[in-house]
């Protein structure tokens, strides 16, 4: 699963980056309003963590611009601007969930699975197909209750295909949403990271849809 994390403080932004790449995420930082939008429109997130007071383009305007434009992904927004009306603002221009700072990371690594879940349609904090049990909380995967290593990259693969459970996923989005911005994307090891997953979790669990991508059962 991919982040956009817009925050002009370096530390901050460090800090953030830093606990959604531990986390499992590929994370792609911006320290402005120009850069944060440019990367919103040329690429694929599953959501967004958007700090308010930035340089060059507000979080608001770049909220407003960004739905208005059509741009649906989930937005965590961020901010030291406190008082309620703000936070109404925020969330009538288009923000899914609104957090004050400051703040404890456990708290938004929280909010952030709860985004990108309801966003993908599933209700329980946990993804199940079959014998596969994928916990985001955790960043733990087991079959019939044995935990499974998994690489970084399988794991974000297994999630993503978890999240979108019974849908085709073409390969090129498995891409999109694996890797970081200015990653040597080469999807080929999307292949790899697929038969690895099947070796460690059984054949039958991906499904290969040939010339339109990948598939995880609609049935857990």
């Amino acid at each position: 699963m991919r982040v956009l994390v817009v925050e002009d403080e370096p530390l901050l932004l460090q800090s953030l980056a830093r606990a959604l790449g531990e986390a499992g995420y590929a994370v792609d930082p911006a320290s402005d309003g120009e850069r944060a939008d440019f990367l919103a429109r040329t690429e694929r997130y599953d959501a967004v963590v958007l700090d308010l007071g930035l340089p060059k383009m507000d979080g608001l305007t770049l909220l407003r611009a960004w739905r208005e434009a059509g741009v649906a992904v989930p937005v965590l927004v961020l901010t030291a601007r406190g008082s309620w009306h703000e936070k109404v603002q925020g969330i009538d221009v288009g923000a899914d969930d609104y957090m004050a700072k400051p703040f404890r990371m456990e708290e938004v690594l929280a909010r952030l699975r709860a985004l990108i879940r309801r966003s993908s349609g599933q209700a329980a904090p946990e993804l199940r197909c079959g014998a596969v049990t994928l916990d985001p909380r955790a960043g733990s995967v087991t079959r019939d209750g044995v935990q499974v290593r998994l690489t970084a990259h399988e794991f974000r693969v297994l999630s993503y295909l978890m999240h979108h459970r019974g849908r085709v996923v073409p390969q090129t989005e498995l891409v999109e949403h694996v890797y970081a911005q200015g990653f040597d994307r080469d999807s080929n090891t999307i292949e790899v990271f697929v038969a690895r997953l099947r070796r460690k979790l059984g054949d039958a669990l991906i499904e290969t849809v040939r010339g339109l991508g990948y598939r995880i059962g609609a049935e857990p």
